[in-house]
């Protein structure tokens, strides 16, 4: 797993060993963010279960102005954290090692974002927490992009009751990414 453009174009990141992340392959992250390349330069990008940060960091090597993480494992947080000071970006990223629902609260007031960017562990339904506490929100800027990624049978039919629309769903073999926008 490298970062695959920008500034810190090709540096190797470390994974956590074991089973208890799944990261997104490097094809898959290409995909991805050759979609959000233009929101991208400047933006704020929140990474929630970062697992080892590598969407973050792409995004800060990319242009981001800011990316802030949201790591739970402690054996993950600390590879975010080796992640971020061998990329250099410590001036640009935040990490917060708390389960997401406490870190987007101790968030609020203090950061909005363009990008919201989360990987859950699949079958949890943990996005559809995530969801319901943004939709109250003021973390996602007016015109903010939320990217779930999750596994293909994924359902997100009750977007429309918390005031979201599914935007686009781009397909994989293996899973999916949802780009949802906030109703205005």
């Amino acid at each position: 797993m490298r970062i695959i453009a920008g500034t810190a174009r090709s540096l190797p990141l470390k994974t956590v060993e074991g089973l208890d992340t799944r990261p997104t392959t490097d094809r898959i992250k290409e995909t991805l963010f050759n979609i959000i390349q233009d929101e991208i330069p400047g933006c704020y990008f929140l990474d929630l279960f970062a697992g080892s940060g590598q969407m973050g960091l792409e995004a800060v090597s990319r242009g981001a102005q800011y990316a802030v993480f949201v790591e739970n494992n402690k054996k993950a947080a600390a590879c975010v954290e080796d992640n971020i000071r061998f990329t250099k970006f410590t001036k640009e990223t935040k990490l917060y090692n708390s389960d997401v629902l406490s870190a987007l609260r101790a968030m609020e007031g203090k950061y909005r974002f363009d990008i919201i960017f989360m990987d859950p562990p699949y079958k949890q339904e943990f996005e559809y927490d995530v969801l319901s506490y943004l939709k109250d929100s003021s973390l996602l800027k007016e015109n903010g992009i939320i990217i779930v990624e999750a596994s293909l049978d994924t359902a997100f039919d009750y977007l429309p009751d918390m005031g979201f629309t599914l935007k686009r769903l781009k397909t994989y073999k293996t899973n999916e990414h949802a780009f949802i926008i906030k109703n205005q």
